[in-house]
């Protein structure tokens, strides 16, 4: 395809990516917002962010299996009218439960979103000029992250955050339109397969059971306790099961042999590490921002640039420099350290750090996800089947949701007992506080016991203090947490092999492939009617030999006759 072709084409993928973008963040910097007015709190705080994370990773596996067996142009629109009517739906919610509810719609959509604009790039891009287009998918990932928080903020101090859920409407609309006029796909072979609804069941069971267990424990019930056995059990249970039923089906959603390749089976642990840095931890920098230094949601958007800053920059460089020099390993090993090192810095912040300084961290963090994120599914598109691009780009998506769903919900349970010790070992400072400021006093004491997200920008300045102060030490106590992690991903990423990115798209290598085999398959026919010629012929000769002197002869390796009793 040519520069404006491919452009073309790209309009409506953008614009959905950009939907999706939009629609993820401009709700993050009004999250603490919504969940105070709906009366939820930190539990609900974490479930709202993980329900969507769950559905979006159980479901991404499905949609790159199906999109390796029908019509991805019309899958992909799919998706989009699931993400935005979730998101719609969503502002209407008048409790967390609701709200939970159509958040996971939401994902479902999103999912579909994730998986298929990976697969459909790489029908029409290559590997080696993939990271010349990925400065357009930069700069769409910049304006729908940096201006989300952004518009969010402002949307939800200036008319309320319901309408943060509907902003992303008529974008959504454009992009179906666009993918509906400007995205002309390859025709797949049609083939008929049986849908492994099984393993489907037992994956999305699983998981899913697995994350409840790890959101609801310590507060519903203990860690140690018969309920906890019992959901561990039947999680483990049901994996292993979807282990088996993935092994001996015809068409698994998650083919085994994927992990047979080094590739693959590296860029999935990465993966996992990458998205316990990046959605984990990510996520609460939000309620860091207004719980730990009372920022407002505008300004928490606006606090939050320098990791989307880095994010940016990151990823567009490097996908300009692997275009130009078709280099990719020394920049997603460097990556993978800022991104550790940026973890451990942000450990050290507290609610007072000079911002200068948590700046510097945040870009150094953003710097390191830029460069490693988009990257391991480039590699693991550059080194699969054509026929394998589905599976293999839905299955490093689906383990990095998986990352950012497991990081939510264990860093949201440790982040809520971590307040929850805070606020008891500064009890007395507290009741002090409440006391000296009289009748007002008794309102806020009501607030803090109920468990529901404070509005910390509210709170006189004698309790605000120590709200911040224990906020800023869980928030850095869960980065810390989550920093050995990205030690995994330095070291998955040293051991991958550092194969050259091919020139040629998914579909190129998969015409040329059949081609190669056709070519193949005449060759060795020609080669096979030349020796049945050439059999014929010594057949003929050795007939002729026979029927004249009547006995069989044949040559010494001087070329003079053998004896019949030599012979």
């Amino acid at each position: 395809m040519s520069h404006p072709a491919v452009m073309r084409a790209l309009s409506g993928l953008l614009m959905g990516m950009f939907v999706s973008i939009l629609a993820g963040t401009v709700v993050s910097t009004s999250m603490p917002r919504i969940i105070s007015d709906l009366g939820g709190n930190q539990a609900a705080f974490t479930w709202v962010i993980t329900s969507t994370l769950l559905a979006t990773t159980v479901s991404t596996p499905i949609w790159g299996k199906f999109a390796d067996i029908t019509n991805r142009k019309l899958l992909i629109q799919i998706a989009l009218v699931i993400f935005v009517l979730g998101s719609a739906l969503a502002g209407f919610s008048q409790n967390t439960e609701t709200l939970i509810i159509f958040r996971v719609m939401q994902g479902l959509g999103g999912g579909g979103l994730a998986a298929l604009s990976q697969i459909i790039m790489a029908d029409i891009i290559s590997p080696r000029e993939r990271g010349r287009y990925m400065g357009l998918f930069g700069a769409v990932m910049a304006v729908g992250t940096v201006g989300g928080p952004l518009l969010g903020g402002v949307i939800t101090d200036a008319i309320g955050w319901r309408w943060n859920f509907f902003v992303a409407l008529p974008f959504a609309i454009a992009a179906i339109f666009l993918l509906q006029r400007n995205l002309n796909l390859p025709t797949l072979e049609k083939i008929k397969v049986k849908i492994d609804y099984l393993g489907m069941i037992l994956i999305a069971g699983g998981i899913s059971l697995l994350l409840i267990w790890v959101t609801l424990a310590g507060h519903d019930f203990d860690w140690d306790s018969t309920t906890s056995f019992v959901m561990v059990g039947g999680a483990v249970l049901m994996l292993i099961l979807a282990v088996i039923v993935e092994v001996k089906v015809e068409n698994p959603i998650i083919p085994m042999s994927l992990f047979k390749n080094p590739t693959f089976s590296l860029a999935v642990i990465a993966s996992i590490s990458v998205g316990v840095a990046m959605f984990g931890t990510s996520v609460f920098l939000g309620q860091y921002m207004q719980l730990a230094r009372g920022a407002t949601p505008t300004q928490s958007g606006l606090l939050t640039l320098p990791m989307i800053g880095g994010l940016l920059l990151s990823s567009t460089f490097v996908g300009m420099l692997i275009s130009k020099f078709g280099k990719w390993k020394g920049y997603m090993v460097f990556g993978s350290i800022a991104l550790t090192v940026g973890m451990f810095l942000m450990g050290t912040i507290k609610y007072d750090t000079n911002y200068v300084v948590v700046s510097i961290y945040m870009f150094i963090l953003g710097v390191g996800v830029g460069m490693v994120m988009q990257n391991l599914v480039l590699i693991v598109q550059n080194t699969v089947s054509p026929k394998e691009i589905g599976v293999a780009s839905s299955g490093v998506t689906f383990f990095r949701s998986l990352g950012g769903t497991i990081g939510i919900s264990v860093l949201g349970s440790v982040l809520a007992t971590k307040i929850a010790d805070g606020i008891t070992a500064k009890a007395a400072d507290i009741q002090t506080a409440l006391v000296h400021l009289g009748p007002a006093g008794e309102a806020v004491g009501k607030q803090l016991q109920s468990g529901v997200l404070p509005k910390v920008a509210e709170m006189p300045d004698g309790i605000r203090v120590i709200i911040e102060s224990v906020y800023g030490q869980g928030v850095a106590d869960i980065f810390l947490l989550a920093a050995p992690l990205a030690l995994i991903t330095v070291l998955a990423i040293v051991f991958l092999p550092n194969r050259s990115l091919s020139t040629q798209t998914a579909t190129e290598r998969l015409k040329n492939g059949e081609d190669a085999q056709s070519a193949a398959g005449a060759e060795a026919a020609a080669a096979g009617e030349n020796l049945i010629a050439v059999g014929e012929a010594s057949i003929g000769a050795q007939g002729d030999l026979v029927a004249t002197t009547g006995t069989i002869s044949t040559l010494n390796p001087d070329g003079t006759r053998r004896s019949d009793a030599d012979n």
